[in-house]
């Protein structure tokens, strides 16, 4: 049987194309463009099958638009800042600098002993000065615009970590990492103003060239999530300038309404809990519970009489009661 000594002949081969620049591509070159971009890998382990499959799909597109005699740009880069990395470094007891720098070394020897077709002299860090400062540019530009902006917002604050929790770090109510009880709590947070172009990007989704199909249009759609329809007003009987707004896009069900629904961190819960403990203690175990819509739609559902009423918009003399409802946004 003949055995392919693929270190000998991978490593010449890796060596002359090394030499040769091959895979380099000057900013002013002469022939059609083309950019290949795989997303950035997270350097807080080492390469694995994963990786090995996503780069090699890239790896042969990029050598099939050169065959063609395009200039392909085929970059790669370090996805460096953010938990994964951070996660590492902790269970690791190392600083994040170094367990970082460290492994960027390791998975790029890694990569480069795969032969894969990169432009090695694009390489980024995201964790690094050189890079980040334009993402600071970025994000002063965007300020300058009114496209950021700070406001308070609801969030998972785990007490031992001193630190805000993704959805997806909260397990059963309580931190990934500490074990501790998350608490919600409202927090000034830097936002960004992406909504201002919804419809924009809506209306463009419709001059995409043909071969598109039709699911990813629709992903795109149901992502950007624009509705139709009405915000009704529901009055809180004996409570003068006091109602809930409600925004459906079937107006027309409302008639058939049986009570009113309102979230834990809505206003009127907020007002409400502060003179009613039983209140209170519901709420608290809202929160201790997953917010995210996945979450929710297996959440037993759960709800808290205020013993408040509002006025049917539709229907004359006819109220319903408001309870707080854990499977509420």
């Amino acid at each position: 049987m003949t055995v392919y000594p693929f270190k000998e002949f991978e490593h010449k081969w890796q060596k002359a194309w090394a030499d040769s620049k091959a895979f380099e591509v000057p900013d002013d070159a002469s022939k059609p463009k083309s950019y290949i971009l795989e997303m950035l890998p997270y350097p807080s382990g080492r390469l694995h099958m994963g990786h090995v499959r996503n780069y090699a799909i890239g790896d042969a597109i990029a050598r099939y638009k050169r065959a063609q005699g395009f200039a392909v740009l085929h970059p790669m880069g370090w996805d460096a800042f953010g938990l994964p990395a951070e996660n590492a470094a902790a269970e690791h007891n190392i600083d994040p600098a170094v367990w970082t720098i460290d492994h960027i070394k390791s998975m790029k020897q890694q990569l480069q002993s795969l032969g894969f077709a990169l432009d090695w002299t694009r390489e980024v860090t995201t964790c690094q000065p050189d890079y980040y400062v334009h993402e600071q540019k970025m994000f002063l530009d965007f300020w300058r615009e009114g496209l950021a902006y700070r406001k308070e917002i609801w969030v998972n604050w785990d007490p031992i970590e001193g630190s805000v929790l993704a959805n997806e770090q909260v397990i059963n109510g309580r931190g990934w990492r500490s074990g501790a009880l998350v608490e919600k709590r409202k927090l000034t947070q830097w936002s960004l103003q992406i909504t201002r172009y919804a419809q924009e990007l809506l209306n463009d989704l419709a001059k995409i060239e043909e071969g598109w199909p039709d699911k990813v249009v629709g992903m795109q759609e149901n992502w950007i999530g624009r509705s139709e329809g009405a915000v009704v007003r529901f009055s809180v009987v004996d409570q003068k300038d006091e109602g809930i707004d409600v925004f459906t896009t079937r107006p027309e069900t409302l008639f058939g309404a049986a009570f009113c629904a309102i979230s834990p961190s809505h206003p009127l819960t907020e007002k409400l809990q502060k003179t009613n403990p039983a209140l209170a203690e519901f709420v608290a175990m809202c929160q201790r519970t997953p917010t995210t819509e996945e979450a929710l739609s297996t959440e037993e559902k759960q709800g808290f009489d205020t013993g408040l009423r509002v006025h049917h918009p539709f229907r004359e003399g006819h109220t319903l009661p408001i309870y707080v409802a854990n499977f509420v946004l």
